[in-house]
C-alpha cells in the first residue's frame, strides 16, 4: 500500500436510493439471487469487485474462480477488514454469512470447500451486491493501491 489518503466507505441514503430492486433485496434484505443469473458470474476481466453500496474493495479478479455453484466465487477477500463473517442459522442450517464491514451489505456466504491449494475457502457472492471496477479504471476511481493485487485473468 502507498501513503495515499485513506478512502472513506459507508452506507448512505443516496447509495441505497440508486439500487435496483434486486440489488436492494439482496444487500438490504439478505436475499439471494437465483443461481446462474448474476451478470458477474462469467466475468473474466481483470479488476476488483467492490460493495455496490459503500464502494469498499472486497475481492480481486485474480482470486475469482469457477466453482460450479452458480454464483461468483472467490478464494479470499482483497481486504479482509472489509468483510465481516457472521453466524447464520436461517434455513435450518448453520452457515457463515459474509457482509461488507462498512456498508453492512449482505454479500453471500463462505464455505470450507474451496480450492485446497488456495486456502480451502469459497466465498460464494451475489453479483447483485457487487460492482466491478476494471483494472484500467481502478486508479481513476481511487483503487490504485490495489493494482498490484490484480493479475490478468486467464
Amino acid at each position: 500500500m502507498t501513503d495515499a489518503p485513506t478512502k472513506s466507505y459507508g452506507k448512505s441514503e443516496e447509495a441505497i436510493a440508486k439500487l435496483t430492486p434486486e440489488q436492494y433485496r439482496v444487500t438490504q434484505e439478505s436475499g439471494t439471487e437465483r443461481p446462474w443469473t448474476g451478470p458477474l458470474l462469467d466475468n473474466k476481466e481483470p479488476g476488483i469487485y467492490v460493495d455496490i453500496v459503500s464502494g469498499e474493495p472486497l475481492f480481486a479478479s485474480s482470486d475469482k474462480y469457477e466453482s460450479g455453484c452458480g454464483w461468483p466465487s472467490f478464494t479470499k477477500p482483497i481486504e479482509p477488514a472489509h468483510v465481516a463473517e457472521l453466524r447464520d442459522t436461517s434455513l435450518g442450517m448453520v452457515r457463515v454469512e459474509v457482509r461488507s464491514a462498512h456498508g453492512d451489505s449482505h454479500l453471500g456466504h463462505v464455505f470450507p470447500d474451496g480450492p485446497r491449494d488456495r486456502g480451502g475457502l469459497r466465498y460464494c457472492i451475489n453479483s447483485a451486491s457487487l460492482r466491478f471496477v476494471h483494472r484500467d479504471d481502478m486508479a481513476a476511481e481511487g483503487y490504485g493501491d490495489y493494482l498490484d493485487q490484480v493479475e490478468d485473468v486467464k
